[in-house]
């Protein structure tokens, strides 16, 4: 049984940083492609942030380009999202999600992904 389990979340004041982790288990970790999403009340669910299994990152959202860099360790079937300068408007639900795929490039869209964690919240305050 798939489980994906993200953790790192809090609330923090404009500026800050955060660090989300991102742990999949009952998968061969290094066969799949990761991202990272948000979601606020009522908007869509956003692509953030997507790695290759090998660690190529191929997406970054503009609004986070210089601010969050994602990552991945395969030895221990964890992806991360460095989050730096925090703003307001990163507000949200962060999720982390999984497809198969052995190549060098993921998706920046969530309908390519069959796997999703429950979510951390994200809170920045001005």
């Amino acid at each position: 049984q798939v489980q994906v389990v993200e953790s790192g979340g809090g609330s923090v004041q404009a500026g800050g940083s955060l660090r989300l982790s991102c742990t999949a288990s009952g998968l061969n970790f290094d066969h799949y492609a990761m991202g990272w999403f948000r979601q606020t009340p009522g908007k869509k669910r956003e692509g953030v942030s997507c790695i290759s299994a090998n660690g190529h990152p191929t997406y970054l959202l503009d609004s986070v380009q210089g601010r969050f860099t994602i990552s991945r360790d395969n030895a221990k079937n964890t992806l991360y999202l460095q989050m730096n300068s925090l703003e307001p408007g990163d507000t949200a639900i962060y999720y982390c999600a999984a497809t198969p795929n052995l190549g060098s490039f993921c998706y920046s869209s969530e309908f390519e992904y069959d796997y999703w964690g429950q979510g951390t919240q994200v809170t920045v305050s001005s």
